[in-house]
């Protein structure tokens, strides 16, 4: 799950050719063989952790509303924050998981946490499945890939500080811009191809949906749209109070910190547009396994497994720390498996930090 960005590829600066990095069969092997058994999703995990999630954090965000203590109030935000944010990661879920092993997840996702937090999942699905592509992956062709760690020293700050504008970008794009572009063909086509896409490549560009695609793309825009209206609208009238919007706002923002935050130490961002093997993509990602703790708070729903998903994309959620604990027992320690497990959030900041320190 990615936001939208404005930074340019063009920022990288050059650097010399890397040597490509072969696959490595024996990993790839045992990635296959010993995980076939945990691709099926179980919908009581699904299920449980979407309403647990749910209700935490809005009772939560209610409760930073009505705290007379600023203290308090803040810690309610923060578990709020946490909360919603595990909750939106599902989003990253809805794109691989086969629906009709999940019925009605979509719909129940969308109802409790998509439209209410105004990223619908059509701003997910059909994008992400791009970045798994065998060919697009860190090209100009992946709409979830930046060279970060090429780039100039400050396109990280501003990589990080642009995100805390979502919401407000968010109510843009679903109380103003989507009722337009319903009267404006030539708007119509601007805001699907360059703002219907939690994306951070700014080249990319979305085609216009088709078929069943466009249908639920329709019913899910018009309810977003309904409750960003309303939610202005509430909110102008003093039947919202001022305090609880902005809180709103609030949280919504601190959700979109930290996962750009998630974002940015989720690859290594080093590649300038080759097509890459299976291996150099998992070298190029990272997972924070055990025992690391806070991964558990800011990469939830299986993201601190984020190479091992890209070596296993069909894996669901509740199963890549027993992949990983499959594959860690059985890989040879020369293999190209552990090249990829880091500490934590500290040192992946570092790493790329420093890389960007050499290209002033």
């Amino acid at each position: 799950m990615t936001t939208t960005m404005t930074l340019d590829r063009e920022a990288a600066a050059p650097a010399a050719p890397r040597p490509r990095i072969a696959d490595d069969r024996a990993m790839l092997k045992a990635a296959a063989e010993l995980t076939r058994d945990l691709v099926h999703p179980r919908p009581g995990i699904y299920w449980a952790d979407l309403i647990a999630s749910s209700v935490v954090g809005y009772g939560a965000l209610a409760a930073a509303v009505t705290f007379a203590s600023p203290v308090w109030a803040v810690v309610a935000g923060i578990v709020s924050v946490l909360a919603l944010y595990r909750g939106m990661s599902m989003i990253h879920e809805l794109t691989h998981v086969k629906h009709a092993a999940l019925p009605g997840f979509r719909t129940g996702w969308n109802a409790l946490i998509g439209v209410p937090m105004m990223i619908p999942s059509f701003m997910y699905e059909g994008v992400h499945n791009l970045h798994h592509a065998r060919t697009r992956y860190g090209t100009s062709e992946d709409p979830e890939y930046l060279p970060l760690a090429l780039m100039k020293p400050w396109t990280l700050p501003v990589f990080i500080i642009v995100s805390m504008l979502a919401p407000v970008g968010l109510l843009i794009r679903f109380a103003i811009l989507s009722p337009l572009s319903w009267l404006s063909p030539r708007l119509r086509q601007t805001v699907v191809a360059r703002y219907s896409a939690l994306s951070i490549n700014p080249s990319f560009r979305r085609r216009m949906p088709e078929g069943d695609e466009k249908r639920r793309w329709t019913v899910m825009e018009v309810a977003t749209s309904l409750w960003a209206i309303a939610l202005l609208a509430a909110t102008a009238t003093g039947v919202l109070p001022l305090k609880a919007f902005l809180v709103f706002l609030a949280v919504g923002s601190g959700v979109a910190l930290i996962n750009q935050v998630r974002t940015l130490v989720a690859h290594l961002w080093e590649n300038e547009g080759e097509v890459m093997t299976v291996t150099a993509q998992y070298l190029d990602s990272v997972n924070v396994p055990p025992p690391a703790l806070l991964p558990v708070l800011w990469a939830p729903i299986g993201l601190r497994y984020h190479a091992l998903h890209h070596l296993l994309p069909g894996v669901p959620y509740h199963a890549l720390a027993e992949a990983h604990r499959r594959l860690s027992g059985v890989l040879e320690p020369a293999s190209p498996y552990y090249k990829a497990n880091y500490a934590g959030l500290p040192g992946l900041v570092w790493k790329i930090g420093r890389s960007t320190m050499g290209r002033r």
